[in-house]
């Protein structure tokens, strides 16, 4: 398996008058937040809300599409945008909330084009843990804003997002999931409160 060193991109922010044609997917006359108006007022920030708002329809239309469990998925996939909404304007309290709303819009793409499979992976790698062919992870790449990819784990799916480490790529997930892989060989850990660690190898 080839390691993939990424350098997460850094979006310059500055503020800037914003064309109509170049504004977010909602009405900035009627922005609230301190997040809501860094976004009406920087482009990069605009289209980073437009790139989310497209995400959000596409899960909306997979989730509709279900054959069994739509109105459930439908109902959770709109709270959980909800909540994200929520934590974007929580960016006020940051040192640079211009760059803590960027990553908040970064990391909700991420989390919805891998738990709806809006694209296709980049790359998929079977992983074999604590040598046992039948403690299996598998991890599916995705060429997001910010590199990202999804796990399975049995009927366990989750979402991570790549960190910046000194070696190797560390995707973290939710709860505590990670994955830090170094080459052929990778450590994983389950999520929150079990924690468990175990070593992995590229399955052959």
């Amino acid at each position: 398996m080839q390691v993939r060193t990424v350098l997460i991109p850094i979006i310059a922010v500055c503020a800037a008058p914003v064309l109509a044609q170049e504004g977010p997917s909602f009405d900035c006359a009627k922005a609230q937040s301190t997040a809501e108006t860094l976004v009406c007022d920087t482009p990069e920030l605009a289209a980073l809300d437009r790139l989310v708002a497209d995400r959000y329809a596409a899960a909306l239309a997979v989730a509709r599409g279900l054959d069994a469990g739509a109105a459930e998925a439908e109902a959770q996939l709109k709270a959980y945008q909800i909540g994200w909404i929520e934590g974007r304007d929580e960016c006020w309290k940051a040192d640079d909330p211009a760059a803590c709303v960027a990553f908040e819009y970064q990391r909700r793409e991420a989390e919805l084009v891998t738990q709806f499979m809006l694209e296709d992976p980049s790359g998929t790698t079977f992983w074999t843990c604590d040598g046992n062919p039948a403690n299996e992870v598998v991890t599916m790449y995705f060429d997001t804003a910010l590199p990202s990819v999804r796990f399975e784990r049995g009927d366990s799916i989750d979402t991570g997002t790549l960190s910046v480490t000194a070696s190797g790529s560390r995707y973290d997930g939710s709860f505590g999931r990670y994955i830090w892989i170094k080459g052929v060989d990778a450590t994983y850990r389950d999520p929150d409160p079990d924690g468990t660690e175990v070593s992995c190898t590229v399955s052959n």
